[in-house]
């Protein structure tokens, strides 16, 4: 037994994972990799090959670097949970007229579960995960902050992660930039995971094409709801369009309409097949009502607290006054952001910590 522990580390196949397990195994932990297939691509409708974290070469680049290092690897088949819950969330959130984040529920509820779970099983302590994320222990709570390299930053889908996952967590890339890990690959001999591809699509979506998904897993999804109107502010009907679900908040190309100056999605009504238009400046507002709060570096909120909140992955962030709304928050933003798309994640940081998030309901108290 190694005077580090036992850690069950996840392995994709790529390069985070690869040089996470050459890592722990270098700082002296116990390591047992695992490669978790949750999806197969011939049930997703996919058009080209087979790619990502879930195909064959893959698994067997994350056996090989085990077998090299001389670690234990299995692989878990959790495409039932994974389908059930995930994949079953994203087709519904989109026929509820929202846009889903389909990441965040994996790492919450199919991955740190399943890791958690088979580590129980093996007698392993610890977790690990390839993230560009950091992990301390302050004030008796386990604290997520922004990865040091932050244009790899992955905490805002780990937003989810409760406490007693965090607490047999380990991230073992967080004090590393991903140059030093690529440089790190090619040094070690796995120069080929220095220049092997990266992929930032849904992974059961890999032509990143939802829509074409959606009419996959949905037989008779296209007659149900083409034809409905498109229609302005004030409710004059602008024309017709292909049906609800395959429209997102602030899209603006495919829209076929012209009326003299670009137009953007900025409300869905699924109960009437209607998508609202209106111009950038419409889609520009400062409320929002967040649900399904976690938080992770406080145990409560106070009152007249403020944040700089991310309504996307990608997205900068903007300081805001978050206040108790029943059980769910409201969010007022001290300018106006755009784009504000029910479904999506809300993300509250404090400096690089991540304070918490949750799952955006409405754009505004009343609609």
């Amino acid at each position: 037994m190694s005077k580090k522990g036992k850690v069950l580390l996840a392995m994709s196949g790529g390069i985070d994972s690869s040089i996470a397990a050459l890592l722990l195994h270098e700082q002296g932990y116990e390591v047992v990799g695992i490669t978790m297939k949750t999806w197969d691509y011939a049930s997703s409708g996919g058009s080209s090959k087979e790619t990502g974290c879930c195909s064959l070469d893959s698994i067997n680049d994350a056996r090989l670097l085990a077998v090299n290092l001389g670690f234990p690897h299995f692989i878990l088949d959790i495409r039932n949970e994974f389908g059930d819950y995930v994949i079953d969330n994203f087709v519904d959130e989109y026929l509820a007229g929202r846009t889903p984040n389909p990441c965040v529920l994996c790492n919450t509820h199919i991955k740190w579960a399943a890791l958690l779970k088979r580590a129980d099983m093996l007698d392993c302590e610890f977790i690990a995960t390839g993230h560009y994320a950091r992990i301390r222990l302050e004030n008796n709570r386990y604290v997520i902050s922004k990865g040091l390299d932050q244009s790899k930053d992955q905490s805002y889908v780990l937003w989810g992660l409760t406490q007693e996952s965090l607490k047999r967590t380990i991230f073992p890339l967080q004090n590393y930039q991903k140059s030093e890990i690529r440089k790190m690959a090619i040094d070690n001999g796995y120069a080929d995971l220095a220049t092997k591809s990266e992929s930032y699509e849904i992974c059961f979506v890999p032509d990143n094409d939802y829509r074409s998904f959606l009419k996959h897993k949905v037989p008779g999804l296209i007659e149900r709801v083409d034809g409905g109107n498109f229609v302005d502010r004030t409710g004059r009907i602008l024309g017709k369009h292909k049906g609800f679900p395959f429209y997102t908040i602030g899209q603006r190309k495919g829209l076929e309409i012209a009326i003299g100056e670009p137009l953007h999605v900025i409300e869905i009504v699924p109960e009437t097949n209607t998508i609202v238009l209106g111009t950038k400046v419409d889609l520009e507002l400062q409320q929002m009502i967040v649900g399904k709060i976690n938080l992770i570096k406080y145990s409560q909120l106070p009152e007249g607290y403020e944040a700089i909140t991310k309504i996307r992955y990608k997205d900068p962030g903007v300081m805001a006054s978050v206040t108790h709304y029943n059980d769910k928050l409201n969010v007022l933003f001290h300018k106006p952001v755009s784009a504000i798309a029910p479904g999506q994640s809300a993300v509250f940081y404090e400096g690089d910590d991540l304070v918490g998030g949750g799952i955006i309901e409405r754009q505004r108290i009343f609609n």
